[in-house]
């Protein structure tokens, strides 16, 4: 490979950079002899706030702008949070690395650091997706859940504000961002199913090349396998991403295990799987929990949420 500069390409917000500076400081302290820098880039995603955000997600405003970017070649490599990016690949790119995952966790935060078991009925919540609010009502369906959109910054903010009582951010952003300190509590996985492919950072670059052989040298196989079994089971699952759906996988002594809820947008009717089988490359427990959620009622709950 030619030395020259490799460009990183980002969003420009907090986490995003955060995330960047993350994989730039690996490269760098792998691979000393190249030179690498960073690019901001805004997306669609960053400008349309009034977009429900399983629908930015599902047209790419999240990534479409940084991707064209890549595919162009005005930047070398992709930064993203993996579970911002559709579940359909991209001609010409590729995912060459997931790194570990953080905490796949959703948490919840209060004023007062009032857990979410004691928050009081017809408290306001916030959230921006439609599974942490389908999920929530299901927990409490006393609640009222409202829509927020904007940075962890602008979040914290409002709810500082009093535009909530309590709010529902992805664990992985807030240790990340070291406000670990403001979370009232995290929820469990019988409370609150993760967004598939939560808390994974997805290393992209073009499908050719020596930056692909680099990138690679990132990859953590563990996360993949399981961000790929999630992803699977939503893309099976899709008839739309606004569908609230969560997914969550972990392979442990060689067993993988998969669990995958589906829900009303009110959360009043779900469908909630696990499926645990001993682990090699071929399985597609993705495919087969999708099924069995489908077949269990879910493509009924699947179709009255598309006509909403």
């Amino acid at each position: 490979m030619k030395s020259r500069k490799i460009i990183l390409g980002t969003r420009g917000s907090k986490l995003a950079l955060f995330q960047t500076n993350l994989v730039l400081k690996k490269l760098r302290s792998l691979y000393p002899n190249y030179s690498f820098d960073l690019k901001k880039i805004v997306t669609k995603g960053d400008k349309f706030l009034n977009e429900p955000l399983e629908s930015s997600i599902e047209k790419g405003y999240f990534v479409k702008e940084i991707q064209d970017n890549l595919i162009k070649g005005s930047i070398d490599i992709a930064v993203h949070s993996l579970k911002d990016l559709p579940v359909d690949s991209t001609p010409k790119l590729i995912n060459a690395a997931i790194l570990r995952r953080a905490d796949h966790r959703d948490s919840f935060l209060s004023i007062n650091k009032t857990p979410f078991q004691d928050i009081k009925p017809n408290s306001i919540i916030a959230t921006s997706s439609n599974r942490r609010r389908a999920q929530i009502l299901k927990l409490n369906p006393t609640l009222k859940v409202i829509s927020i959109r904007g940075n962890i910054d602008t979040r914290l903010k409002k709810l500082d504000n009093g535009y909530c009582d309590g709010l529902v951010l992805a664990a992985a952003g807030l240790e990340r961002l070291k406000l670990k300190n403001r979370v009232s509590n995290y929820f469990n996985e019988q409370q609150m199913l993760n967004a598939p492919g939560q808390g994974a950072i997805a290393v992209e670059t073009r499908n050719e090349g020596a930056v692909k052989d680099i990138v690679l040298s990132l990859d953590h196989e563990n996360t993949r396998n399981c961000v790929y079994h999630e992803r699977l089971f939503l893309k099976t699952l899709m008839g739309g991403c606004t569908s609230p759906i969560g997914a969550y996988c972990k392979i442990e002594n060689n067993i993988i295990t998969l669990k995958g809820t589906i829900l009303s947008m009110n959360g009043m009717e779900s469908i909630t799987k696990e499926l645990k089988i001993e682990y090699n490359s071929n399985v597609n427990i993705g495919i087969d929990l999708a099924n069995l959620i489908l077949n269990s009622g879910g493509d009924k709950i699947l179709a009255e949420t598309r006509s909403l």
